[in-house]
C-alpha cells in the first residue's frame, strides 16, 4: 500500500493529518515535499520541535553567524530562524490553504511560553508574530491556560486564526470553545466575513494515559486493570461536546455569516506504552471534522499498518463509565488534567530556555571560529 492510501482513508472519513515537526534541513532536502505529497495537509511546531532542530543540526550557522555581530538578542536570533522556516513552510502549505479554501494549508507557530499565564503579553506577543510572518495560513499556538482563555477570544475577534493547545480536560475544553465562539461573535462585528479565521483545540491523549497509568499503580492497581484508556475515553467524551457545540442554533447563526468549525486536534498521539499498539491513539479517534497531528514515528506506523475506519463515535458510553471507575478507583482526574497543564507549559519553557541558551553557545563558538 503506498504512503497515501492509509491518509486517503482518513480524509474520506473526515479527519486531517498534520505533521508535528519542523527543521530547515526537512525543508532544503525537499523530505517536507514528499511528506505532503503523501496526504499530509498542516504542520504544527513547538518549543522542543525547535529546540532539537536548532541544536542538532549545523544548517543554522550560517544564519547565526550572520548575525553574530549584530545587536541581536538570542531571543531576537531564534525569532528570525524560526520566523523564516515558518514562512518558507506557510509557503509550501499555500497551494494546499488554497485548494481546501482555508481548512487545512496552515502551519502553527507558539507564542512564548514564559508568557503563558500573561493574557496581555500573550495577545501582544501573538499580534506581533502574526504581523512578522505575515502569512494568512499562520495559526497562532496559545496554551489553554486561565490567561490563555481570554486571549484566544481576542485575538480571534481580530481575526488573527488559533491553535489552542496544551488541552487536557474537558472543563478546560469547555472554556476554550467558549473563548472561540464569542470571539468569532466579536469577530462578526467588524466584518461579514467570518471565514478568514480558523481554530483548531489541540487536546492531549497519550500523557494523560501516562499519568494515570502511574496513579493506578500507587494505589494498587494491576498494570493492565484500568491501564491504556483514559486519553481515548477523555478525548471521546470531548469530542461529543464538540458536536453539541458546533450543532447549536448560536453556531450556526456564525456559520451562516462563514465561520468555520474549531476542530478538535488530538496531539500527542504516540505510543508511550511498548506494550500497546503503536498507532492505538490514531486508530480509536477518526472521524469528522478532526486533526491528527502526527510526529514522524506516529505517522510512518500509521501509513505502514494503521487501520482507517470511523471510531470516534464508538463505545462513548463505555468513555462515560471508564470514567467512573478511575473516580472509584481514587483517580482525581482534575487533579491530574491540572497537573499536567503546568507540567507542559514548563516543559515548553524549558526546551525554550535550552534553545536559547544553544543559540548562545553557537554564536560564541562561531564568533572565534
Amino acid at each position: 500500500m503506498s504512503e497515501a492510501s492509509r491518509l486517503l482513508k482518513l480524509k474520506k472519513l473526515g479527519q486531517s493529518v498534520w505533521y508535528d515537526n519542523i527543521s530547515r534541513e526537512l525543508l532544503q532536502s525537499g523530505g517536507l515535499k514528499e511528506i505532503l505529497d503523501w496526504g499530509v495537509v498542516g504542520l504544527t511546531s513547538n518549543p522542543s520541535i525547535f529546540e532539537k532542530a536548532i541544536s542538532s543540526s549545523n544548517i543554522y550557522d550560517p544564519d547565526i553567524q550572520n548575525m553574530k555581530d549584530k545587536k541581536y538578542s538570542d531571543l531576537e536570533v531564534f525569532e528570525k530562524l524560526a520566523i523564516e522556516d515558518i514562512q518558507n513552510t506557510a509557503d509550501l502549505l499555500s497551494e494546499t490553504y488554497r485548494s481546501t479554501e482555508g481548512q487545512n494549508g496552515y502551519v502553527s507557530l507558539e507564542v512564548n511560553p514564559h508568557l503563558a499565564n500573561d493574557t496581555k503579553g500573550t495577545i501582544g506577543e501573538a499580534k506581533r508574530l502574526y504581523s512578522e510572518v505575515d502569512r494568512q495560513n499562520l495559526m497562532i499556538k496559545v496554551p489553554a491556560t486561565k490567561a490563555g482563555i481570554p486571549a484566544i477570544h481576542e485575538l480571534i475577534s481580530v481575526g488573527i486564526s488559533v491553535n489552542v493547545t496544551l488541552i487536557f480536560s474537558v472543563q478546560m475544553y469547555d472554556l476554550v470553545r467558549e473563548s472561540y465562539i464569542s470571539g468569532l461573535e466579536q469577530f462578526h462585528k467588524n466584518t461579514a466575513d467570518l471565514s478568514k479565521v480558523a481554530s483548531v483545540a489541540s487536546f492531549f491523549v497519550s500523557r494523560l494515559d501516562t499519568a494515570v497509568d502511574k496513579k493506578l499503580l500507587e494505589n494498587g492497581f494491576v498494570s493492565g486493570e484500568f491501564s491504556g484508556r483514559a486519553g481515548i475515553a477523555n478525548a471521546k467524551i470531548a469530542y461529543g461536546e464538540f458536536e453539541k457545540t458546533f450543532s447549536s442554533e448560536r453556531y450556526l447563526k456564525l456559520r451562516d455569516a462563514g465561520a468555520r468549525i474549531q476542530r478538535p486536534l488530538w496531539a500527542s498521539t504516540s505510543m508511550k506504552n511498548p506494550d500497546m499498539r503503536d498507532v492505538l491513539y490514531v486508530e480509536n479517534l477518526i472521524g469528522p471534522n478532526t486533526v491528527n497531528t502526527m510526529p514522524d514515528v506516529t505517522l510512518n506506523a500509521f501509513i505502514d499498518h494503521g487501520i482507517a475506519e470511523a471510531t470516534i463515535n464508538e463505545k462513548v458510553n463505555d468513555s462515560y463509565a471508564h470514567m467512573e471507575k478511575l473516580s472509584s478507583a481514587g483517580i482525581d482526574l482534575a487533579e491530574i488534567t491540572d497537573t499536567l497543564l503546568e507540567d507542559g507549559v514548563k516543559a515548553f519553557a524549558d526546551s525554550f530556555d535550552n534553545l536559547l541558551q544553544n543559540i548562545s553557545h553557537k554564536r560564541s563558538m562561531l564568533s572565534v571560529s
